[in-house]
């Protein structure tokens, strides 16, 4: 299905994006054998479970502490604080590093008169560090995080807020996710939406959803990183 199927579709006034791995970049392999060693099981074992479950907590219905027992209990290994804390710091150190061209595309954006919005299914861990250590987070209209509303993505009622927040009709807002089911969800709301899959593929589809604002050339620089509290 194309980003939008409107003949002629109003000018994109707000452009929302998702953080993870559409502004952060991906994982790295060995963040996460490092988060597997604390708990003393194999990498793809690690992998597999950490998506599990974790839409309560990226809700906030579920406290990190909680979220970091419930898996040990699963993998049968048990925890103490002092490991649920290095977990968090780990967690949260894996998810810091962002593209920096994807960030100087919300300052252009920003600078152009464009809204801006991160709409992130975000844990509270991670939503104070970001907060905190991305200044910018300050180029942005709003920020609905998902730990801090009590809602997640692909429910349309995070989407519903997000617009209301920028102001905007869903026809006038471009959304940027990776993950299909949330894509899926803002297209029923009559939201322009591209399923990211790399810079180059964001770029060639961004015209095409009535944005004339490009992506900033690649940096030559290694991506921003702001390691976990």
């Amino acid at each position: 299905m194309p980003p939008s199927s409107e003949p002629n579709p109003l000018p994109v006034k707000a452009v929302i994006l998702d953080y993870g791995q559409v502004v952060s970049l991906a994982p790295d392999p060995e963040e996460m054998a490092s988060l597997a060693a604390v708990l003393a099981v194999p990498r793809d074992v690690f992998c597999n479970l950490y998506p599990r479950d974790r839409a309560p907590y990226d809700q906030g219905t579920v406290t990190p502490d909680e979220y970091w027992f419930r898996f040990a209990e699963k993998v049968g290994v048990a925890l103490d604080i002092e490991k649920v804390v290095k977990l968090r710091r780990l967690d949260v150190a894996m998810w810091s590093s962002v593209n920096p061209q994807m960030i100087r595309w919300i300052e252009t954006l920003s600078t152009a008169g464009l809204k801006t919005a991160l709409l992130s299914n975000m844990i509270s861990d991670m939503a104070r560090h970001a907060r905190k250590n991305f200044p910018w987070m300050s180029h942005l209209t709003c920020q609905v995080l998902s730990c801090e509303v009590g809602l997640i993505k692909p429910d349309p009622v995070i989407y519903e807020r997000c617009l209301r927040e920028l102001a905007v009709a869903p026809s006038e807002a471009l959304f940027v996710d990776d993950i299909e089911a949330n894509v899926l969800a803002a297209r029923s709301l009559g939201i322009r939406s591209i399923r990211f899959a790399s810079m180059t593929q964001l770029l060639n589809e961004i015209f095409s959803c009535g944005l004339a604002i490009p992506l900033p050339a690649p940096a030559l620089i290694p991506p921003e990183r702001s390691n976990g509290d």
